[in-house]
């Protein structure tokens, strides 16, 4: 009798925004054709992103890391149940994580077990505009394991 390990999963980076939708229905899509689970990660960095507003947390602003986080999540558990009613077909186990972090190093530490790492080509909001693709092209030359960059394309249409 052979004890088999279950498949490793693939990682996916979201953001919950419309444009990471491409790359999250990607990875749906290929969770259900290999039957590996799938793990939608999103990182977050207080300090960084929202640097103009560090005199909240200085002022006894209640916790304001953990209330991003909690944002960050519900966002992209909404993204997700978005993406599995666009996808359809067999449901897939999706593990959800939320660290704080540079995007890049996240994803990295993420798939450290995994078998496919899946991006997209462009972050959200304007400082992703203005630094399109730094992410994806991160991970592409550090990853350990194949990585996918899917298109932004249409963030309506499903992949």
């Amino acid at each position: 009798m052979t004890n088999a390990a279950p498949p490793a999963p693939i990682v996916v980076g979201t953001d919950g925004s419309p444009a990471s939708g491409p790359a999250l229905r990607f990875a749906l899509q290929e969770s259900q054709l290999r039957g590996t689970g799938l793990r939608a990660v999103c990182a977050y960095d207080f300090t960084t992103r929202y640097s103009g507003l560090e005199w909240f947390a200085a002022s006894g602003f209640h916790d304001l890391d953990t209330q991003l986080r909690d944002i960050t999540l519900e966002a992209v558990t909404k993204a997700v149940e978005e993406a599995r009613e666009q996808v359809g077909g067999e449901p897939v186990e999706v593990d959800l994580k939320v660290e704080p972090g540079r995007p890049s190093q996240v994803l990295l530490d993420a798939s450290a077990d995994a078998c496919l790492l899946v991006v997209g080509s462009r972050g959200a909001g304007a400082w992703g505009r203005l630094t399109l693709g730094s992410t994806s092209t991160e991970v592409v030359h550090n990853a350990h394991l194949p990585v996918v960059v899917v298109p932004g394309g249409q963030p309506d249409r499903p992949s």
